[in-house]
């Protein structure tokens, strides 16, 4: 007989980007000591497949749907689906009426317990939340064994607007395998770059939606355009009007390649590193992007000032003006680039580590299966 606990993994999307990656880590740090189900709540958003390990058991079975007018009927669905497996992991908002089943049937249907991830929000929610939102997350997360987020500033959130007991919310920081990261790339490791003779070069790593504000970047990029050229690895539906935008500003040697699966393989192509989102909490890629040894100009948004070094700081900026300035800053000081980035790079080294991440998840999950070791 087959013991290994069946865990069902549902996500807002599957495509990649700071939560699936994560997700797809533990999977595969664990191996076949679980199986694995995988639904994504937007139809045929299923990139992160790709870097599940082709060894694992994981299937992507066809569920009720993630989202879709609330009701009974449609909840009653949703918790018979989650009556097959040992554990349920759900994960941002897209996944909430799932939680919402879980919290009316978990009982009558003897349901498994529910382990809620939260690591942002989208474009609809980057300013403020909506309390039609808070108070449904409130609601339906009553039953959660735990609520997992990534930042101090999604840990406040949830004790304050959600109202979650202090016990229900865990914080575990992302971390990553920071060595793979010390490794010189190789010069075609990013599939169809060319750098620009003379250029310093500025690359992203994101899913190409509204709430990372990827144009931001292009407008802050175009205004050196002579010294800078932009590399945006990621794919999604913002595709069109970040090369449109690039188009408009005459910026013709910025490169977009798509979906690559293994950021340590070409992060040392660049030489700074940017986010211009909205909003974030706990980005990986900013983590990926300091083990690296890069350094970093970002919108001050989650937890990026309290995660860079302290030499970094200077770059983490209010707004789009002084996203160009810091971009300009970095740009015109090689010096400054090596120091500021050897400052991330042993902040990385010292905080953010997988091990620890490996072993925190494995517990929190083991004590809800009732099988602590099963997964460490």
């Amino acid at each position: 007989m087959d013991d290994r606990p069946r865990l069902l993994h549902l996500h807002s999307s599957f495509d990649l980007g700071g939560k699936e990656a994560r997700a797809v880590q533990l999977m595969n740090q664990w191996g076949n000591r679980a199986r694995h189900g995988i639904v994504s709540g937007v139809s045929g958003a299923m990139s992160a497949r790709e870097a599940i390990a082709p060894d694992l058991e994981v299937d992507f079975p066809e569920a009720p749907a993630l989202q879709g007018r609330p009701s009974i009927a449609r909840f009653r669905d949703l918790a018979r689906f989650m009556c097959n497996y040992d554990l349920v992991l759900t994960y941002n908002w897209g996944s909430m009426d799932a939680v919402m089943a879980h919290r009316l049937f978990a009982r009558t249907m003897r349901l498994p317990p529910l382990i809620h991830h939260e690591d942002g929000f989208s474009s609809d929610e980057a300013n403020s939340l909506k309390f039609t939102r808070n108070l449904y997350r409130r609601i339906a997360l009553a039953r959660a064994d735990a609520l997992v987020v990534p930042s101090t500033v999604l840990e406040r959130i949830a004790l304050r607007q959600w109202h979650q007991p202090r016990a229900r919310v865990h914080i575990i920081s992302n971390g990553i395998d920071v060595d793979r990261y010390a490794t010189t790339p190789q010069p075609d490791a990013l599939p169809g770059f060319t750098p620009t003779p003379g250029k310093v070069v500025v690359g992203t790593l994101a899913g190409l939606r509204t709430v990372k504000n990827i144009p931001r970047l292009v407008r802050a990029v175009a205004t050196h355009r002579d010294r800078l050229q932009l590399v945006i690895v990621g794919e999604g539906p913002e595709h069109e009007t970040i090369q449109r935008e690039a188009a408009r500003l005459g910026l013709n040697d910025m490169h977009m390649a798509g979906f690559q699966s293994e950021p340590w393989r070409f992060m040392g192509l660049f030489d700074i590193f940017a986010l211009s989102s909205d909003s974030e909490q706990f980005p990986i890629s900013l983590v990926e992007a300091m083990a690296a040894g890069l350094p970093v100009a970002s919108t001050d948004v989650g937890d990026v000032a309290a995660m860079v070094s302290p030499e970094n700081l200077p770059f983490v900026v209010p707004d789009e003006a002084a996203l160009c300035a810091a971009l300009g800053r970095l740009a015109d000081d090689p010096g400054l680039r090596k120091s500021v980035g050897a400052g991330n790079r042993i902040r990385a080294q010292a905080l953010y580590g997988q091990d620890a991440m490996f072993d925190v998840y494995g517990r929190l999950y083991g004590t809800a299966l009732a099988r602590p070791n099963v997964l460490r």
